[in-house]
C-alpha cells in the first residue's frame, strides 16, 4: 500500500464515479492495514445514466446505503473516482463527493477511474495483459496499461494521458505484443473497429468496458494507489490537457505544456489580472516612455524618448508589448527584424513589479511575434554588470554570441546574447505542481464554544447555506431566520479569465471544483465568527439554498453537486434559487420596504432585461437583448481597447473624465417602441471607430471614447426603462445585476426618475456582482414558504426567472453583507 493510502482496520467507505456513462456506486469496507489490505462490496447501485447522472448519484448514495442496512452517519470515508473521462461527469462525481465529505466531516479520497475499469475486469476474471480505453471525446482516448495477475490488477504506465485514438493504435501496433492484449473500456464503443481492423482481436465483454464502484473500491486499496491524505479540498480530478482557450494560447506562443494541467487543469503561469498583456499602441507612449526613464535614470544605457518609441512603433518588422495592470503600464518589450535576426531593443518592468515573470512572459511575446515575422534567431545586448538581466536570458535559453567593449560608455561593456526561434518556453514553467497537504487538520476540529455563543445561536434561529456558481465565482453565505447575513464570501477566478477577454467557461467549472471547500471552510468559519466561536459545522445549519440556474451548466453543475452532496450526507433540506431572482432581490439591502409592484432592470454580463414584478414570484420580463448584454457590450469595447477583463469597471472609470458629446455611436432600438434592446451593432460602431484610428495612426482619447460608448448604453436604458414604468403605473424601480455597479448608470436612473416622482433603489456594490448573500435571500424566503427541491435537482442554465420562485414575502435583516 502507497504511503499515502490511510491507515485502517475495518471503515465503511461510500464509493462514487461518474467519470463515464456509468453511475458507479458502491458501499463496502476497507479491511487490515498497510501490510495486507483489502475491501469487501457491501451493496452497489451500478447503472448506466447517460447525462443524468447529477440527477441520479445523491439518491444512488442513499439507496446504496439503505441496501447495505447502513446510513450515512456510518460512513467513515468517500471516495471518488477522479477520471479521466468526461469532464463534466468527473466534476459531478467530485463536487458530490465533496459536499458529502464536508457534509459529513469525514476524509475524501480519489482514485484513478482506468484503474477501477481494470479492476472491473479482473473481477470479471480477465487475466494477462489488459488494455483499458477510455473515450476522451473529439477522436481521443485515455490509454491504461495493466497486467492482471490472481493478486489484482497492477499498473504499467505512470500516470495518464490523452492522445489520437489512430495514434494510439499505430503505437500499440509497434509494440509487438498485440496477440497477448484484451482490450476493454467505454471507448471501445466507438473505435473497436479501429483496433480489430488492427489486428487486436481479444475484446473484452461489453459487461464491462466500464468502471463499477466495487472496481473503484479494489482500485482504492492496491498497492500503487495514491489516495491523498483525506483532504476533501486536495482532490481534483485528473486533467490530461487544458482548456482549449488555454490550448490554442499555449500553441500560438509555443509554449510546452505546463504542469500545473496535471493537478489544476489550467495554466496558472499565463493567468493572472495584475499582469495582462497586449501590443502597444500610440496611446502607451507616454507612459512607456515614462517607465523607460524611471528604470534607466542610473543606468549607463540612455532612456528612449517618447518621439523614439513613436518613430519605432510606425515602423514595419516591429514587435512592441506592453504589460499592464488594469490599465497601468507595469512593463513592456519590444525590437525589430533585421535579416534572420529579430534584435530586441528593450524589455523593462517597473521595479515594484519584478520577479513575477513579467519579463520572460514579454519576451516570450515578441518572439512569438519574431517568428511570424520569418526570424530564426533573437538577438540583444545586455549589460555585462546586470546579473539579474543576464540570469533571466539565460533561463529563456540565450547565449552568448558576442561582447562589445565601451557600449554603454566607458568601461559599460555589452554582452550579445542570442536565441534560436520557436523560442523553447517550457523553460518557464518551473517545478511540477503537487497537490499538498493543508496546514489546517482534516475533519476540522471545532472548538468547545461558550454560553453567549449558544445564546446568540439560539437567538439566530434558522441558518441556511447559500451557493452561488453561475459563472466565473465561487460564492457563500450563512443567513439566519431573521434575514441577517452572517457571513458571505467570494472567491473569483477572473485572474484566469482576463487574458481571453470574457469568461472561459470550461475554466470556470473547473476553477470551481477547485475552491469550493475553501469557500465553504471559510464562510462556516466567518459565521462562527459572527457568532463568537470558531467555526460553524454542518449541524448548526436549517437548510442549503444553492443557484439551479440560469448560468453557464459547467459551473452550475457544480454549484448543485456540491449541495445536494451536504443535504444527502446531512438530511438537510434542499432550496432551489433563480439566479436572477438573487439579483432582483439584492435591492432588499438597500431598500427593505420595496414591495410589488414595481419595474426592475437586470443589467449583467449575461442579461439585460426589463422586468415587471407584479407580485413576488410573479415576474413578467418586458423586453430582453436580442444579442449582446450589456455587460458584454463592455467587455467587448474593453478588449478591443486592449483594457483588459472585467470590461465593465474600466470603461466606468476611463468614462468619469470624459465628455459624452465627443464620439457619437448609435443608440440601437431608441425609438423601436418596444422592451426590446441591441447592443451588437453598437460594439460594432465602436470597434470600427478604434480601428479607423489605428489605421489613421491618432491617438484615441480612451476617456472621450469611454465616455460616449457608455452614454449610448445608458441612454437607451433609462429610455426604455422610463417608458416601462409609464406604461406599468408603478411608483417603484430598481436595477439589478453586476452592471448595476456602473455608477454613472445608478445615476442617470436617480436623475431620470426623480423628475417622474419614481423611487430608485440600487443595490449596494457589494452584492452588485456575483454573491452567496443574494442567492441566501431567496433561499430563505423559498425554506420559509416550504418551496423545496429534491435530491434530483439538475442545474437549469436557461431557467426562466420565477423558475423556482415562491410568492412569499422576502426577508431581510439589518445592514449591509459584506464580502471576502
Amino acid at each position: 500500500m502507497s504511503t499515502e493510502a490511510p491507515q485502517m482496520s475495518v471503515r465503511t467507505i461510500l464509493a462514487v464515479d461518474t467519470s463515464t456513462d456509468m453511475l458507479a456506486c458502491a458501499v463496502g469496507t476497507w479491511e487490515g492495514g498497510d501490510a495486507a489490505p483489502s475491501c469487501k462490496t457491501l451493496a452497489t447501485r451500478d447503472h448506466l445514466c447517460r447525462r443524468h447522472a447529477n440527477e441520479e448519484l445523491a439518491n444512488s448514495c442513499r439507496a446504496a446505503l439503505e441496501e447495505a442496512g447502513l446510513a450515512m452517519a456510518d460512513v467513515d470515508a468517500v471516495l471518488v473516482g477522479r477520471g479521466p473521462g468526461s469532464f463534466t461527469g468527473v466534476r459531478i462525481g467530485i463536487a458530490t463527493a465533496k459536499g458529502l465529505a464536508c457534509g459529513l466531516g469525514k476524509p475524501l479520497y480519489g482514485a484513478s477511474t482506468l484503474d477501477a475499469a481494470a479492476w472491473t475486469a479482473w473481477e470479471a476474471g480477465v487475466r494477462g495483459k489488459l488494455l483499458v480505453v477510455g473515450d476522451a471525446m473529439r477522436g481521443e482516448v485515455y490509454p491504461g496499461d495493466y497486467a492482471l495477475d490472481d493478486n489484482g490488477a497492477h499498473r504499467r504506465f505512470a500516470s495518464e494521458r490523452v492522445l489520437k485514438a489512430d495514434a494510439f493504435v499505430e503505437e500499440l501496433s509497434a509494440r509487438g505484443d498485440g496477440g497477448d492484449l484484451t482490450i476493454s473500456g467505454d471507448g471501445l464503443k466507438k473505435y473497436r473497429a479501429k483496433f480489430e481492423d488492427a489486428g487486436f482481436s481479444r475484446i473484452a465483454d461489453e459487461a464491462i468496458w466500464h468502471p463499477t464502484g466495487s472496481g473503484l473500491l479494489h482500485a482504492a486499496v492496491a498497492p500503487e494507489a495514491h489516495l491523498g491524505d483525506g483532504d476533501p479540498a486536495l482532490v481534483l480530478p485528473i486533467y490530461t490537457r487544458l482548456s482549449d482557450a488555454e490550448e490554442n494560447e499555449r500553441r500560438r506562443l509555443g509554449m510546452a505544456e505546463p504542469a500545473s494541467v496535471q493537478t489544476t487543469g489550467v495554466d496558472d503561469l499565463l493567468a493572472g489580472i495584475h499582469s495582462q498583456l497586449r501590443p502597444m499602441t500610440v496611446n502607451d507612449l507616454e507612459a512607456v516612455a515614462e517607465l523607460e526613464a524611471e528604470v534607466y535614470q542610473d543606468a549607463a544605457h540612455t532612456p528612449w524618448s517618447r518621439q523614439l518609441f513613436f518613430e519605432d512603433l510606425s515602423q514595419p518588422g516591429r514587435s512592441w508589448w506592453v504589460a499592464h495592470d488594469r490599465g497601468e503600464i507595469i512593463g513592456f518589450a519590444g525590437g525589430m527584424l533585421a535579416g534572420d535576426d529579430f534584435e530586441v531593443t528593450d524589455v523593462v518592468v517597473c521595479p515594484a513589479r519584478r520577479r513575477e515573470g513579467l519579463a520572460s512572459r514579454l519576451f516570450a511575446r515578441i518572439a512569438y511575434d519574431a517568428q511570424m515575422l520569418g526570424a530564426k534567431t533573437a538577438s540583444l545586448e545586455v549589460e555585462e554588470k546586470n546579473a539579474a538581466g543576464r540570469a533571466l536570458y539565460e533561463c529563456l535559453g540565450m547565449r552568448r554570441t558576442g561582447k562589445r567593449p565601451n557600449y554603454y560608455g566607458q568601461g559599460e561593456d555589452a554582452l550579445i546574447l542570442s536565441v534560436d526561434l520557436p523560442l523553447d518556453a517550457s523553460r518557464l514553467q518551473g517545478e511540477r505542481v503537487e497537490p499538498s497537504a493543508s496546514v489546517r487538520p482534516w475533519p476540522i476540529e471545532v472548538g468547545k464554544r461558550s454560553e453567549e455563543c449558544l445564546r446568540a445561536l439560539d437567538a439566530a434561529g434558522d441558518l441556511i447555506l447559500s451557493v452561488e456558481s453561475s459563472c466565473d465565482e465561487t460564492a457563500m453565505a450563512i443567513i439566519d431566520s431573521h434575514g441577517t447575513i452572517c457571513a458571505n464570501v467570494v472567491a473569483t477566478s477572473i485572474d484566469f479569465h482576463a487574458r481571453f477577454g470574457g469568461v472561459v467557461p470550461e475554466i470556470a467549472s473547473r476553477k470551481h471544483v477547485e475552491a469550493i471547500v475553501g469557500v465553504f471552510e471559510e464562510t462556516l468559519a466567518r459565521a462562527g465568527a459572527h457568532f463568537g466561536c470558531d467555526t460553524l459545522t454542518p449541524a448548526d445549519l436549517s437548510a442549503v439554498g444553492v443557484t439551479a440556474g440560469p448560468g453557464l451548466v459547467g459551473a452550475l453543475v457544480v454549484g448543485v453537486a456540491f449541495a445536494k452532496g451536504v443535504c444527502a450526507a446531512t438530511d438537510l433540506p434542499l432550496v432551489a434559487v433563480n439566479h436572477l431572482e438573487g439579483h432582483l432581490l439584492a435591492n432588499l439591502f438597500a431598500n427593505r420596504e420595496l414591495e410589488p409592484p414595481f419595474v426592475a432592470s437586470l443589467v449583467s454580463g449575461g442579461n439585460t432585461m426589463l422586468v415587471h414584478v407584479k407580485e413576488w414570484g410573479d415576474y413578467e420580463v418586458l423586453g430582453s437583448t436580442i444579442d449582446d448584454a450589456v455587460g458584454e457590450a463592455f467587455d467587448k469595447v474593453a478588449k478591443a481597447l486592449g483594457l483588459g477583463y472585467p470590461g465593465g469597471p474600466i470603461i466606468s472609470k476611463l468614462a468619469a473624465r470624459g465628455n459624452k458629446k465627443a464620439i457619437h455611436f448609435p443608440r440601437a432600438m431608441m425609438h423601436s417602441h418596444d422592451f426590446r434592446f441591441s447592443l451588437s451593432g453598437l460594439k460594432t460602431a465602436v470597434i470600427t471607430y478604434i480601428e479607423g484610428e489605428n489605421k489613421a495612426g491618432r491617438p484615441i482619447n480612451l476617456p472621450d471614447l469611454a465616455a460616449s460608448f457608455e452614454a449610448a448604453v445608458i441612454d437607451v436604458q433609462v429610455a426604455k426603462a422610463a417608458e416601462a414604468v409609464l406604461q406599468t403605473g408603478v411608483s417603484d424601480f430598481c436595477v439589478g445585476g453586476g452592471v448595476a455597479a456602473n455608477p454613472q448608470l445608478r445615476e442617470a436612473y436617480k436623475k431620470r426618475f426623480r423628475r417622474m416622482g419614481v423611487r430608485v433603489s440600487v443595490p449596494p456594490l457589494s452584492v452588485c456582482g456575483d454573491n452567496g448573500a443574494m442567492i441566501a435571500v431567496v433561499a430563505l424566503r423559498n425554506y420559509r414558504d416550504g418551496v423545496m427541491a429534491d435530491l434530483s435537482l439538475d442545474a437549469n442554465p436557461n431557467a426562466k426567472l420565477g423558475a423556482w420562485s415562491s410568492t412569499a414575502a422576502p426577508l431581510i435583516g439589518g445592514g449591509w453583507p459584506t464580502q471576502s
